[in-house]
């Protein structure tokens, strides 16, 4: 699809991990980016967006003479290994999303900008894409609890929800500079858990 000046295109890929869609963007002089989601990111990217959509049709126009800094809006989804953001920005020649593709372990970062005109035509192709080529991972990512992150003093914490034959779990993660260490919890499991939690901060809280 073409976005102003722009050529987008999104690609159904599939390896030994499942299917992902390739979402690339090459500008007017042939410059290429590309970001990587798998199924389950790409509805939640995809849901995201219209909310993204409504946010910026409410917008006043665009005042070259007084633009806005940092961003108008943002939203980050964490998936596995990898953090997506989505940034709603302006600037003099108008305004754009940034979407942004970052591994927890490392600093690569891959990235794409939509112009904000063009988000409609963006979700309306991504979502036929998913309908199409689904095979149930996005439909039980929408349904599913979401991926919750903590930074803590100089750490991170990711809480992702995963299925396998055995049922659902989570997997908590903890992760400073290239060192990644998890557990996995069991759903029967989480509320005794919680429980334990709670006691600790309960005697903590009593003991000061």
């Amino acid at each position: 699809m073409e976005l102003e000046s722009k050529r987008f295109y999104l690609d159904v890929k599939e390896n030994q991990r499942g299917r992902f869609i390739k979402i690339a963007e090459i500008s007017a002089d042939g410059r290429k980016n590309q970001i990587l989601m798998t199924f389950s990111t790409a509805a939640l990217f995809s849901q995201n967006l219209i909310q993204f959509i409504d946010f910026y049709r409410d917008l006043d126009s665009l005042d070259p003479e007084n633009l806005r800094q940092g961003e108008l809006k943002s939203e980050v989804m964490y998936k596995d290994d990898k953090k997506y953001h989505m940034d709603l920005k302006e600037n003099a020649r108008g305004r754009f999303l940034k979407v942004s593709e970052t591994f927890t372990r490392g600093y690569s970062r891959f990235q794409v900008f939509i112009p904000a005109d063009g988000m409609g035509e963006f979700q309306h192709n991504l979502g036929e894409l998913i309908d199409e080529y689904d095979n149930g991972d996005a439909e039980e990512a929408l349904s599913a609890p979401q991926n919750k992150h903590l930074r803590i003093e100089n750490k991170n914490f990711y809480f992702d929800i995963k299925r396998n034959q055995q049922g659902r779990y989570m997997s908590i993660s903890e992760v400073k500079g290239n060192f990644r260490n998890s557990i996995l919890v069991p759903e029967s499991g989480w509320e005794s858990f919680r429980d334990v939690l709670d006691d600790y901060v309960k005697q903590i809280k009593e003991g000061d």
